[in-house]
C-alpha cells in the first residue's frame, strides 16, 4: 500500500461534522425505550446518528492509520484499535469505542431484532464516548501541530 498524506484539513472536517450529529443527538433529549416504541421517528433519528457518528469517527480513524502506519483497518472495530496505535485516542477509549461498530452494523443490516433499551443506553454512552473522542482527535491534531 502506497502511504497516505496526513491531510489535518479532512479531519478537522470530520471533527465539525461529528460535532454537529453530537448536537443533534443530545438535541433528542431523554430517551427511553418507551420513547422509542412511542415515537418511530425519533427511534429512526437516534439510529441514524448512532451509525453516522461511527462512520464519520472510522472515516478519521482509516485516514489517521493509513496515513501514520500505512495500514487499512480490515474492520471497523480494528479502525478504533489502530486510531489508538496512530496516537489519535488512547487506548482505554478506542477499547469503549471499538463495541460501537457492532451496534452500528446490527442497526444499518438489521441482522437480528433491536433492543430498544440497548439503543436507547446506547446514545447516552455515545454522547460521553464520542465528545472524548473529539477532544482526544483534536489534542493529537494540535500536538502535530496542524
Amino acid at each position: 500500500m502506497t502511504p497516505r498524506v496526513f491531510r489535518p484539513q479532512l479531519v478537522q472536517a470530520k471533527l465539525r461534522l461529528l460535532q454537529r450529529l453530537l448536537q443533534e443527538l443530545e438535541g433528542l433529549g431523554q430517551l427511553t425505550r418507551d420513547r422509542l416504541e412511542a415515537e418511530p421517528v425519533v427511534r429512526l433519528a437516534l439510529e441514524r446518528l448512532l451509525t453516522q457518528l461511527v462512520d464519520v469517527a472510522v472515516s478519521v480513524n482509516t485516514h489517521v492509520a493509513t496515513a501514520i502506519l500505512s495500514r487499512a483497518p480490515a474492520s471497523y472495530h480494528e479502525s478504533f484499535l489502530l486510531a489508538a496505535q496512530s496516537g489519535a485516542i488512547p487506548d482505554a477509549l478506542a477499547e469503549q469505542l471499538a463495541p460501537s461498530a457492532g451496534l452500528r452494523s446490527r442497526l444499518v443490516h438489521q441482522y437480528d431484532t433491536i433492543d430498544l433499551d440497548v439503543v436507547a443506553a446506547a446514545s447516552a454512552q455515545a454522547l460521553s464516548d464520542y465528545r472524548a473522542y473529539l477532544r482526544a482527535v483534536a489534542r493529537f491534531l494540535a500536538a502535530r501541530g496542524d
